[in-house]
């Protein structure tokens, strides 16, 4: 198979595209046909200095298409059935081996490059606003990195549950184009400080959760935009910033502190998790939420899709489409 591969990690130019070996089908997992690739934040900062399985090294986290091989103790996915999973590395490729217990079906008539960029955008989304976050109607919530698939989707939600969505972007063209998403209150961190931003919309107050995926000296202002009893969520780091937050800011005002992995619920409590990002895939095929795909590459052109990636100038996903 061809696939999108390095042999040292570094910037988008060690990618290369090469064939490389088909993937093993595990008893308990699924071979799958790659359409379509969503490029997570974790799959450019694992090329940029991550941890390799092998050289060459084959990263991405999630990708959608058809089950072309199932496991011999597979019961509920089988050959020709389309899905999209989830795995710690490999979906930059045109196969992609995974367990099949991280598999979700796609619905019926749901294009197969927007069902690629659902579960982990959605899913973390939606851990972070209500399973860690516990938002609830008639609260506040900053949303940072608002344009990401992330924020894209916890504005989304957030909205949805009747919160008042205050969000983070750099570039007031798209903190307009978030507005139709739900947001209330859009702040351009390149012109403003976001902190005396909240501070003067809440009167002071400040919000009641912050869903924070860049992290470094932004978590540290988040921490100082939290109100009495607020609830920081940091997931991620897509800033590359490694300061550690200084959980200070929050002493004496009873606020709270919560690092989230999804990959990492998605474990512990799947009976939970795997119903909810279904119901995910099935709301964005039905138009009751929206996936943005600012831009589509070849696999072959995984280097160039990086770099855009890097750039900050997408607004929403990146995907790579295989034929």
């Amino acid at each position: 198979m061809k696939a999108a591969v390095y042999y040292v990690t570094g910037p988008p130019s060690v990618l290369r595209y090469e064939e490389v070996p088909d993937p093993v089908c595990h008893p308990r997992g699924v071979v799958i046909k790659v359409q379509a690739v969503s490029i997570e934040g974790g799959d450019v900062l694992n090329r940029a200095g991550g941890a390799m399985t092998a050289r060459p090294h084959i990263v991405g986290y999630q990708a959608a298409g058809v089950v072309r091989e199932a496991g011999a103790e597979v019961t509920d996915r089988r050959v020709g059935q389309r899905v999209v999973g989830i795995a710690p590395n490999g979906s930059h490729a045109e196969l992609f081996s995974l367990p099949a217990a991280s598999t979700w079906v796609v619905p019926d008539g749901m294009d197969i490059a927007v069902a690629a960029c659902v579960p982990i955008a959605f899913g973390t989304a939606d851990d972070c606003l209500f399973e860690f976050g516990r938002l609830k109607a008639g609260e506040s919530v900053l949303i940072q990195a608002g344009a990401g698939g992330v924020g894209l989707a916890a504005i989304q939600l957030a909205k949805r549950a009747g919160a008042t969505v205050f969000a983070t972007a750099s570039s007031d063209e798209k903190l307009a184009r978030l507005k139709e998403f739900g947001v209330d209150y859009g702040i351009n961190y390149r012109e403003r400080d976001f902190v005396e931003e909240v501070k003067r919309l809440t009167s002071g107050r400040g919000v009641d959760l912050v869903v924070d995926s860049v992290g470094g000296a932004v978590l540290q202002g988040s921490l100082r935009c939290l109100a009495y009893k607020g609830r920081a969520i940091s997931v991620g780091s897509a800033g590359r910033d490694r300061q550690q937050p200084d959980l200070s800011l929050v002493a004496g005002r009873n606020c709270s502190y919560t690092s989230v992995s999804f990959g990492a619920e998605r474990n512990a409590d799947p009976e939970r998790v795997m119903p909810m990002v279904q119901k995910h895939l099935e709301d964005v095929n039905a138009g009751r939420l929206r996936v943005v795909i600012d831009r589509e590459f070849p696999l072959a052109e995984a280097a160039a899709a990086h770099a855009y990636i890097e750039s900050r100038q997408a607004f929403g996903r990146v995907v790579l489409r295989v034929t």
